[in-house]
């Protein structure tokens, strides 16, 4: 994980500063993820460390939500030999688009690029179980959360960063007094 960790920060995807996140929660720690995901040689190789730990989970589909979770649906599941589905977003709230169909039953591995408040990866799961498949686990890239998530199946993390956030009303004198930056897209 320390090699996995130093190489995102070579590549520019683990930045320090004041950030809001797309949470609305400050930061002083932010993971672009785009900094991997442009890498297909980096993004390959963290994507392998997923694959490897859900290799026997018995997964037949590999999901994950718009944006950043599309390319590792996409490389997880060419590693596993299985097909990706994509969660998109419609009028706000995510969905299955484009004629995406789930058979009842379905042993899906959800993924994700950057853990936070799990927000995304309820949502996926909650079009997951609306379907009727069967969530054989949660895999991400970067795990920055400050409590452990919960989601009723094995979680696991290619890289686990250590980042505190603030409500916008509880930021510390020391990161107010740092310019801020608004990186995501969640508020596009």
């Amino acid at each position: 994980m320390a090699d996995l960790i130093r190489a995102m920060e070579e590549a520019g995807a683990i930045l320090r500063g004041h950030f809001v996140l797309s949470s609305g929660r400050h930061s002083d720690v932010y993971f672009e993820k785009f900094r991997v995901l442009e890498q297909p040689t980096l993004l390959s190789e963290v994507c392998s460390e997923i694959a490897s730990r859900f290799a026997d989970s018995g997964a037949e589909i590999v999901a994950g939500p718009t944006t950043g979770g599309i390319l590792i649906a996409f490389e997880v599941a060419r590693q596993m030999g299985l097909r990706a589905l994509y969660i998109e977003r419609e009028e706000g709230k995510r969905v299955l688009r484009r004629g995406a169909r789930i058979a009842p039953g379905a042993k899906v591995l959800v993924v994700d690029d950057v853990l936070t408040t799990g927000l995304s990866v309820r949502e996926v799961l909650e079009v997951l179980q609306g379907a009727g498949a069967d969530v054989v686990g949660v895999g991400v890239l970067v795990d920055r959360s400050e409590c452990p998530q919960d989601f009723g199946v094995p979680l696991y993390a290619a890289a686990r960063v250590e980042a505190k956030s603030y409500a916008p009303d509880e930021v510390p004198d020391w990161l107010a007094e740092v310019p801020i930056r608004e990186p995501g897209s969640r508020n596009l």
